[in-house]
């Protein structure tokens, strides 16, 4: 019996070089609207016109963001950007635009936010008394080595004062863009104080064309990874998400392949469909595999004890049941088997310095 997830009908490709063709509403929209085709035979005809990106700048009132999950290994994150234009149709980051009254849909990749004073924001809090340095994470919700960072430079930006500073971070990213910073990261790394994820998902072009569109080619960041290994930055790989009966299969694969290029850490997350995510990766998978859709949300529904998506600590992030148990258990073998960690990167945080604050005269007191 067909439950709300399940896949129904066929759905037309997205635009070129989108990872989604829907605009589902936000979810806090108080009116949503709905469009009927009014049974013209052209309107099935009609070619999808791809969206132009758009970036608003904004003046961003905070950079940092905390964190307290206690499944979460970090505590502080900055995302120079909002929105992403590599348009990866499983981002768990999607449902995050509704916060902006847009879609997470085509909106999520095509309107993007560049928070242009990020670099400033960060100084300002390195310079609050008492400010205690903890590892910063950069590009946890969206990429900061997307498209746009090219015109942008944000994360250069942010990474120039972390330097500046010797503060601790890492980052994760499918963005070859990374290898543009080299000359900050690389000392940085030397010193303890900075280390790299690449996220890889499939090894297979023609699926990673249609999960992540805008994104590297998985032969180009296995070329990123061997060139941050070989500037001497300690690089992992995420194999991220593990999607049942689509990259789950080569997931030893894709570990090797990474091992190979340098990488000496590893982690894998299974799907994770928050929100209106559910929508939109259903509809993408009627879209491109229709043969396999129905199967591929039975099995995610089974990782999430029978729902679309479960969202307490400890089973988000692991999942449940004998398929994920299978999983895990393949992924814990291969990394054995690779000499792969699975700890975190160690840093030094005691290295950090912090920015003087500007002298500032007091004005005299006449009378």
């Amino acid at each position: 019996m067909p439950t709300d997830s399940t896949p129904t009908q066929p759905a037309s490709l997205a635009p070129k070089g989108r990872g989604s063709r829907l605009q589902v509403p936000s979810r806090f929209q108080a009116v949503h609207r709905a469009e009927e085709a009014d049974g013209w035979p052209a309107d099935d005809e009609t070619p999808l016109i791809a969206p132009q990106t758009q970036v608003r700048e904004e003046w961003a009132r905070s950079i940092l963001s905390r964190n307290d999950s206690p499944d979460i290994g970090f505590e502080t994150s900055l995302n120079p950007y909002r929105g992403c234009e590599h348009g990866c149709a499983y981002c768990y980051a999607r449902p995050s635009h509704s916060w902006l009254d847009l879609s997470p849909g085509l909106d999520f990749e095509t309107r993007l936010v560049a928070k242009v004073n990020a670099a400033g924001l960060l100084r300002q809090v390195l310079r609050r008394p008492g400010y205690r340095p903890q590892r910063l994470c950069i590009g946890t919700v969206t990429d900061a080595y997307q498209p746009i960072e090219r015109r942008y430079r944000l994360t250069r930006a942010v990474i120039e004062v972390l330097s500046e500073h010797r503060h601790a971070f890492s980052l994760i990213t499918k963005g070859s863009g990374v290898e543009r910073d080299l000359d900050l990261i690389a000392p940085m790394a030397a010193h303890n104080l900075a280390g790299a994820y690449v996220s890889l998902t499939t090894l297979d072009p023609l699926l990673a064309r249609r999960l992540e569109p805008r994104a590297p080619s998985p032969a180009r960041r296995l070329k990123t990874i061997q060139r941050l290994a070989a500037a001497g930055v300690p690089v992992g790989v995420s194999v991220s998400p593990t999607i049942p009966f689509l990259n789950e299969p080569e997931l030893e694969q894709v570990l090797q392949a990474a091992r190979d290029a340098g990488a000496t850490r590893a982690f894998t997350i299974p799907l994770r469909l928050p929100w209106e995510l559910v929508e939109l990766f259903r509809d993408w998978l009627v879209a491109h595999y229709p043969d396999r859709a129905e199967r591929v949300m039975a099995r995610v529904r089974d990782i999430h004890g029978g729902q679309d998506y479960r969202s307490e600590y400890g089973l988000r992030f692991t999942g449940d049941g004998v398929w994920a148990a299978m999983v895990h258990q393949r992924f814990e073998r291969a990394c054995r088997r690779l000499g792969l960690g699975r700890e975190r990167f160690a840093y030094a945080l005691e290295a950090f310095q912090a920015p003087e604050v500007p002298f500032q005269p007091t004005q005299q007191v006449l009378f």
